[in-house]
């Protein structure tokens, strides 16, 4: 079990104090749910809702960036062209 669990209401962690999901959490994440990125974002839904009603004032944008755009983010750190295919 990891150490990195969200502490409501204000969504930190409780491993590393950042933002949850925290960086360690994020790679625990995509090991746990390799090849099965449908799961993941299901299972991000439910924390998603949960963080929606614990932070009203935070938008939605807001939330929806912190839970679901990160899986599809480059994980070698390239940003931008860079992670595009040579010829693109």
């Amino acid at each position: 079990m990891s150490m990195h669990v969200p502490v409501r209401p204000a969504w930190t962690c409780a491993g590393c104090g950042q933002a949850w999901p925290c960086l360690t959490r994020k790679r625990q994440l995509l090991a746990e749910f390799a090849g099965a990125r449908v799961s993941l974002m299901l299972y991000l839904s439910r924390f998603f809702v949960e963080a929606c009603v614990d932070m009203p004032a935070t938008t939605s944008g807001t939330l929806y960036r912190r839970f679901f755009t990160w899986p599809y983010e480059p994980s070698d750190g390239r940003h931008g062209n860079e992670s595009a295919p040579p010829g693109r």
